[in-house]
């Protein structure tokens, strides 16, 4: 009997939050699409409420609520993780294709929409102190009240933000997207420590090797 491979473990809880949005961390949590590094931090439902915990997307109470009840209750948590990775990839897809100066596809701007517009059907704008806020009952609708701010965010990005900003790691079959936050839109790496080091490296190694 051939063996499975097992997955490397998820750090949904702790892996490194650089994308300068919510929805592009949230992109960031699988990296490596179509190579032999690919890894994908979403593996269950209670990663997904561990990663908006550790980003903040939702406080640790409901954190630690929805993780408990996506574990116990196998219904919510097919759905909250089917969901999530169908979000995430609808939101890579969209991003992706700013960040090549391209057009995002029809299919992932529909559906992406369609899911804001579910998110919204279920929020309550209520006043904090001088402003005012989307909020989400997390018992009552327990997967839009955990996805809705990523929904959000991603809807933010492609309305509000400077779209020549939103970029790809050059790092090879890295993948991982951020918005370019200096002053002169000259940011290429996700971390200059890891890939930039890692480019560098292999830049010297070919000046190295004879032809």
């Amino acid at each position: 009997m051939v063996s499975t491979p097992s997955l490397p473990p998820s750090r949904a809880g702790s892996i490194t939050l650089l994308g300068g949005a919510l929805a592009l961390d949230f992109a960031n949590t699988e990296s490596g699409r179509g190579h032999s590094s690919h890894q994908d931090h979403l593996q269950a439902p209670q990663n997904v409420a561990e990663w908006l915990g550790h980003a903040r997307a939702l406080a640790p109470t409901e954190a630690q609520w929805l993780a408990a009840e996506a574990g116990g209750r196998e219904t919510l948590g097919e759905a909250l993780l089917r969901r999530a990775r169908a979000l995430r990839d609808d939101i890579y897809a969209c991003s992706l294709a700013v960040a090549r100066k391209g057009s995002p596809s029809t299919g992932a701007l529909e559906r992406l929409n369609a899911y804001h517009g579910r998110c919204l059907a279920c929020a309550e704008l209520k006043r904090e102190g001088r402003h005012f806020h989307w909020r989400w009952d997390i018992r009552t609708e327990p997967v839009e009240a955990a996805l809705a701010p990523i929904a959000m965010s991603a809807i933010s990005i492609l309305t509000t933000f400077e779209l020549a900003r939103v970029k790809e790691c050059d790092g090879e079959h890295c993948g991982w997207l951020f918005y370019d936050c200096t002053k002169n839109n000259s940011r290429r790496w996700c971390e200059m420590e890891i890939c930039g080091n890692r480019a560098k490296q292999r830049r010297l190694r070919a000046r190295r090797t004879p032809e």
